[in-house]
C-alpha cells in the first residue's frame, strides 16, 4: 500500500507538484487583484481597475488548470465524497465567481466599484479555502 492511500483514503493520488503550484499561483493572483480594486477604492486611479482585470485573468487561468487537475483527481478518486468532491466544488465555486468577477471588471471604469471590490474579497477567500483543502491531502516530499 503506498503512503498516499494510507494518509488519506479518499485520494487515488495526492495533487501532484504541478497542480500545487497552479493552484498555489491562483491565490496571490487573486489577492493582488483585491489589493488593486482597494487601491483604485481609494484613489480613483483608473490604471488600478486595469491591473486588478489582469491578475483576475491570470488567476482564471492558474485556477482553470488546477480545476481540471481537480476533476482527474475526483474521476480517479475511490470514494467521491469527501475531500475531492468538496475541494473541487469550491475551486469551481471559486472559478465561475472569478469569471464573474472579470466580467464586472471588464465594464467602464466607472462602473466596476463597489461590486467588483466584494467580488474580488469573495474570490479571494473562496481561493483561499480551495487552497486549504486541496492541499491538506498533499504530503511533503515526492511519492
Amino acid at each position: 500500500m503506498s503512503s498516499a492511500t494510507i494518509g488519506n483514503p479518499t485520494y487515488r493520488n495526492p495533487p501532484g507538484p504541478l497542480h500545487a503550484i497552479l493552484l498555489g499561483g491562483s491565490v496571490p493572483l487573486f489577492l493582488g487583484a483585491l489589493l488593486s480594486d482597494m487601491a483604485y477604492n481609494d484613489s480613483y486611479q483608473i490604471q488600478w481597475s486595469n491591473f486588478a482585470s489582469w491578475l483576475i485573468a491570470g488567476g482564471l487561468l492558474c485556477s482553470g488548470l488546477a480545476l481540471l487537475f481537480a476533476l482527474v483527481n475526483l474521476i480517479r478518486a475511490r470514494h467521491k465524497a469527501g475531500q475531492p468532491l468538496t475541494y473541487f466544488l469550491a475551486l469551481l465555486v471559486t472559478w465561475v465567481l472569478g469569471l464573474v468577477n472579470a466580467f464586472q471588471h471588464a465594464k467602464d471604469a466607472w462602473a466596476v466599484m463597489p461590486s467588483g471590490l466584494v467580488l474580488s474579497a469573495i474570490v479571494f477567500l473562496l481561493i483561499c479555502l480551495s487552497a486549504w483543502v486541496g492541499l491538506s491531502g498533499r504530503k511533503g516530499g515526492v511519492q
